[in-house]
């Protein structure tokens, strides 16, 4: 088969680097992409390999776009990697800030059903074809302080079990009857993780420990994984990453 083409949304973070990073690693072709031109092209620099494409993931016609000049110029993805996101929380229930749900759920969900709804056609096809999200303990665990976070997360769960749901019925874009058809071998999966650390958070706070966060390397390792394990046992998971003790 082809090498595997996987688009990193989300890519300028130290996260999407470290994933960029991985996958490149495991021989991999990696689209890297971000809002902001000038940070998407230096994390794709330090990726060492990625190809940077700049696209306002919130807005469906440049995901549009987006999509089908990737099919033009690099053929149909095998894989998509949604690390786009924040964190903003409140002080209790009643200090939910309406513009930090609206961010939230803007960069969080938005993205996440624009990317999905655009590749999804050529994620279902593909032989290895994966998606995958960073989520939270926060869902499962909420606090008063994150309900803005921890429910918008969930809201991207949801989704992406619906994807899974979709790959496991063998249905694809174009199909709208739901016709019995034979099952994909694609996966979507949620990886959750308390928060991630890397080193340059590190090195601004040497005194602190990050218990209970995951690195960034072993988000990497854990999205590049994805590939080799069998889709039966990864469609719908949601895997709970290693921590740092």
């Amino acid at each position: 088969m082809n090498t595997p083409l996987v688009v990193v949304a989300g890519g300028s973070s130290a996260s999407g680097v470290a994933v960029a990073r991985a996958l490149l690693g495991a021989g991999m072709r990696v689209l890297t992409v971000g809002s902001d031109d000038g940070r998407i092209r230096a994390a794709a620099q330090l990726a060492g390999g990625a190809v940077p494409l700049s696209c306002d993931l919130a807005d469906p016609a440049a995901v549009t776009r987006l999509a089908a000049g990737i099919r033009a110029d690099h053929g149909p993805v095998d894989g998509l990697i949604h690390l786009v996101g924040g964190w903003r929380g409140g002080a209790g229930i009643a200090g939910q800030a309406d513009a930090d749900w609206e961010f939230l759920r803007t960069t969080v969900l938005e993205t996440l059903r624009n990317t999905s709804k655009a590749f999804y056609a050529d994620l279902a096809a593909s032989p290895v074809g994966r998606l995958a999200i960073v989520s939270s303990t926060a869902v499962t665990s909420p606090g008063p302080g994150d309900a803005n976070y921890a429910s918008v997360k969930a809201a991207a769960e949801t989704w992406v079990k619906a994807v899974a749901a979709g790959f496991a019925s063998g249905q694809g874009a174009g199909s709208a009857s739901g016709e019995a058809a034979a099952p994909s071998v694609s996966a979507a999966v949620v990886l959750v993780v308390k928060a991630l650390v890397d080193d340059a958070m590190r090195a601004r706070s040497p005194e602190r420990r990050f218990p209970g966060f995951t690195d960034v390397g072993v988000l990497g390792q854990a999205v590049a994984d994805l590939f080799a394990a069998p889709a039966a046992q990864l469609n719908g998971a949601r895997l709970i990453l290693d921590t740092v003790s």
